[in-house]
């Protein structure tokens, strides 16, 4: 009898936190976000905003000391510009971001630098739980602002002061 409870305390305390953590970590992260096109080239999201669907965004993680690439995955956005990428695997001690790769649209393929790439955290060691994660949105520029894109900021200006 002692020694079935033993054996009961070992399984208990040495293999069963073991599958449990080994069932979290092959569970994949599901990434969400959005591609727009900044049509009054502010440099962020305005009511002109469009959302572009059929852009094409990728999820790199690179090395945290050699920024060697060590994982990427592409996915496209839908009719609502969004997309939603499955990352395999924690990404722990890697820089993981959401970048711009191309877009459809003629007149709105120039990336903005300032927000080409969002940072992820692709790890459940940080004390998250979800599955899901939302990157910052991705943003391209428009060739020329449309009309009416003058007083738009104007206005956000005066809304400013």
């Amino acid at each position: 009898m002692a020694r079935w409870v033993v054996l009961l305390f070992a399984l208990s305390v040495y293999v069963l936190p073991g599958l449990v953590s080994a069932r979290i970590v092959g569970r994949p992260f599901y990434i969400h976000g959005r591609v727009y096109c900044d049509t009054c080239r502010c440099g962020f999201e305005t009511n002109k905003t469009n959302y572009i669907p059929g852009a094409r965004v990728r999820i790199e993680c690179e090395d945290r000391t050699t920024s060697q690439l060590r994982y990427s995955v592409e996915g496209v956005t839908d009719s609502t510009g969004t997309y939603k990428i499955k990352v395999e695997d924690d990404h722990q001690d890697q820089l993981c971001y959401a970048t711009l790769v191309s877009s459809p649209l003629a007149s709105c393929k120039t990336a903005d630098r300032g927000r080409s790439r969002a940072e992820v955290i692709l790890t459940r060691n940080n004390g998250a739980i979800s599955d899901l994660h939302f990157a910052n949105s991705l943003g391209y520029l428009r060739d020329e602002p449309l009309s009416g894109c003058a007083e738009l900021v104007r206005q956000l200006l005066e809304s400013d002061e």
